[in-house]
């Protein structure tokens, strides 16, 4: 691996539990989850940042001053969905990331308490990342980013081995991997890995946005290999070009043997093989910042399959943990270091 690791796998995680499973769960196939239920851990490959949340009521008025509550916490959609499945009780959760040296610290500590196994790639060269997080509290606490990936652009092949992949039993790769030129070399030679290996592979899409000026041809092509995809509504329909987000998933989940469609205060939609095999409806939540939602949901759903879930139960408490998240400022889950002054977040 290249520059200097600020963890080898430091702090074991929480101890686990077992979900259950129900019958719409068997009948969804258990698509993707063809690894014995229990039987080892989740790798997270992708993005640690600092988010900047800036919580305001109205639109920012151009040229003059908007009265926020700003907060910087540790953030990232790997990172987030890694704290996630600990969170939701996965014993051994592990995070691979690329971070600048000045805080370097600060977020292996906030994984560590969070209950990740951090290996964090210190970048000698590049800052890391920061996403300004605007958040509308008059609009459903609805979010607009401003994205710097910083060092998180970085992560490379040289970063991977396949030995990481010892004593794994789940994969997840960060879309955002998608979004620079070495992410894309990671993804393909962790994909390669993790096929030779019969470990199976998520992915949650990441951005809508950057989907877009990627092109989802380029997207489909990276990803094949791919046993769960996790898009949300709007990255699902824009991957088809199809209107619906049902149909969206039907069509996705001939490509990818199941998909779980985010659909934040709509719930979630469970495909595998061409049609929907459930729909979950979201939980009521006291919505504050709807940063990191799907993160939370992601995390869980994986946790829940490495415990023995069939999809359907598993996006269950995908949802459970959408609902929990938009209740608390960041994307991490509640609990863990106090995260509102650190002093180390660059």
């Amino acid at each position: 691996m290249s520059d200097r690791a600020m963890s080898d796998w430091g702090m074991s995680g929480r101890a686990g539990s077992r979900g259950g499973t129900d019958e719409e769960a068997e009948q969804a196939g258990r698509a993707g989850t063809d690894k014995e239920p229990g039987g080892g851990a989740l790798l997270v490959v992708g993005d640690v940042v600092t988010d900047v949340v800036a919580r305001h009521r109205g639109p920012p008025t151009p040229g003059t001053d908007t009265a926020a509550v700003i907060r910087a916490v540790p953030g990232g959609a790997g990172a987030n969905v890694a704290c996630w499945a600990a969170h939701r009780g996965l014993a051994d959760v592990r995070l691979l990331g690329r971070v600048g040296a000045e805080a370097a610290a600060w977020h292996a500590r906030e994984l560590e308490a969070c209950g990740v196994r951090p290996r964090l790639v210190v970048d000698p060269d590049a800052p890391t990342g920061t996403v300004i997080c605007l958040v509308d509290a008059e609009a459903s606490a609805e979010r607009t980013f401003l994205t710097d990936g910083g060092a998180s652009l970085r992560l490379a092949p040289e970063d991977w081995s396949p030995a990481l992949l010892d004593g794994v039993a789940r994969l997840h790769l960060s879309g955002y991997l998608l979004f620079s030129a070495p992410g894309r070399a990671l993804v393909t030679a962790a994909l390669a890995d993790a096929r030779a290996r019969h470990v199976p592979v998520s992915l949650d899409p990441a951005s809508a946005g950057f989907l877009a000026t990627l092109g989802t041809d380029r997207f489909l092509t990276l990803t094949e290999g791919l046993e769960v995809l996790l898009p949300s509504r709007d990255e699902a329909c824009l991957l088809t070009g199809l209107p619906d987000p049902e149909e969206a998933a039907r069509v996705l989940s001939r490509r990818v043997p199941l998909v779980v469609l985010k659909q934040g205060a709509r719930g979630a939609l469970v495909a595998a093989a061409g049609a929907v095999r459930g729909r979950v409806p979201a939980l009521p939540a006291d919505v504050r910042d709807t940063t990191g939602a799907g993160d939370a949901f992601t995390g869980a759903f994986l946790a829940a399959l490495l415990g023995g879930a069939g999809p359907v139960a598993a996006a269950r408490e995908g949802c459970r943990a959408g609902a929990s998240a938009v209740g608390e400022v960041g994307g991490r889950p509640p609990g863990g270091e106090d995260r509102r002054g650190s002093g180390e977040t660059g």
